[in-house]
């Protein structure tokens, strides 16, 4: 299997960063410094080197430096399934007549979308806003597992959005008083192709997710979890034919068009989906399961997919890791850089403590990060 490795990041006007660049070679990349500095920045920009819209949700507006142009630009020199290469991003100055858009190049060479730099590395992350997933909105789940799908299929992204403004369109005919039915047809003949496309992704990495978690069993020192997807049509599909749910699906549409008009959105569908976790070792559903609970199983559940993607695309993803080892005891600190060096992956980790890091310290790089400023810790 070929690691996902960045030995080269280079940005500019990103967040706080007007121009920094970071070198390594390691495995274990550790960024330390107080709240505030840049640690969480320097992993959202690495995110940026994959299809979406990186690990905060961010406009493209939003990450570029306040005293640049509005420009800004991610670089880095990776190595993956195709060797060597030059991955970048950013956008121009913004300009009143224009729309903003992002550029996408590989070695130097435009590219149409982040799409293609899965062809190159694959990347999964954790963050503690995904703390609250449990307890949180079904969208923040379903968008969460959406993630997990992408490090997979690349083009998932594409086909989510696809399925948005498709459902946009509908619900927009919907609100004209006497609307054409066969526009309407025509509209939900496209969702439902697209909405099975959709399902079928989730549906499939689902399955085999929750495969790899019972494999895991007690190998793992984070708990084990059972996963589902409460939707009816990502379940279909895994003993339906695809025509046979698109036709479904294509009916309920038609069916519910009233409804639909009265509530002024699309009342069923994979867009609605949510992600059922239950805590094995308990039985209990996650939700239930105390705050420690909680964040140890969603490190259990970031670990397992990670195998996963390694093993369905030979790939083996970059791990963005954002405070997390400060909230382990010794032990599951230990564990986890155990079982991230088993993974093969390189890991980039931030954290406010130094301490937390000293066991990767001989084998691993640690930067200090002070108001942008990136220097190697000697």
């Amino acid at each position: 299997m070929t690691p996902s490795r960045i030995h080269r990041l280079t940005l500019t006007h990103f967040r706080n960063y007007r121009a920094a660049g970071i070198e390594t070679q390691a495995d274990m990349v550790a960024l330390v410094g107080h709240n505030g500095a840049g640690k969480t920045n320097c992993l959202e920009a690495i995110s940026f080197l994959s299809p979406g819209r990186g690990l905060r949700r961010a406009t493209l507006e939003d990450v570029a430096d306040n005293e640049g142009d509005g420009s800004w630009a991610v670089s880095a020199q990776v190595e993956g399934a195709l060797g060597l290469a030059t991955l970048g991003t950013g956008i121009d100055p913004p300009r009143a007549d224009t729309t903003v858009s992002r550029r996408c190049r590989i070695d130097r060479e435009p590219v149409n979308s982040a799409t293609a730099f899965g062809d190159h590395i694959r990347m999964v992350w954790l963050t503690p806003a995904m703390d609250a997933l449990f307890m949180g909105a079904a969208s923040e789940r379903r968008r969460f597992f959406d993630r997990l799908v992408l490090a997979i299929d690349s083009e998932h992204s594409s086909r989510v959005s696809a399925l948005d403004r498709s459902l946009r369109s509908r619900n927009r005919l919907l609100e004209t008083r006497n609307y054409d039915d066969h526009w309407c047809d025509a509209i939900e003949r496209e969702t439902a192709e697209l909405a099975v496309a959709v399902a079928a992704s989730r549906g499939q990495t689902a399955a085999k997710l929750a495969e790899m978690l019972r494999t895991r069993g007690e190998a793992s020192a984070f708990p084990a979890a059972q996963i589902a997807l409460d939707g009816w049509m990502e379940n279909a599909l895994l003993n339906e034919t695809a025509t046979a749910v698109e036709d479904r699906y294509r009916q309920i549409l038609r069916d519910n068009r009233p409804r639909d008009a009265i509530a002024g959105r699309t009342t069923d569908g994979p867009h609605l989906t949510d992600l059922q976790v239950i805590y094995a070792p308990k039985s209990m559903p996650a939700r239930d399961a105390s705050t420690g609970e909680q964040k140890a199983l969603l490190i259990g559940l970031v670990l397992a997919h990670a195998t996963l993607v390694a093993e369905m695309t030979g790939i083996v993803p970059l791990l963005l890791l954002d405070e997390v080892v400060a909230h382990l005891d010794p032990n599951r600190r230990t564990a986890l850089f155990g079982e991230l060096a088993k993974l093969g992956a390189q890991v980039w980790l931030t954290g406010a403590d130094p301490a937390a890091f000293v066991e990767i310290a001989a084998s691993g790089a640690i930067f200090d990060v002070e108001n942008g400023r990136v220097a190697a810790r000697r």
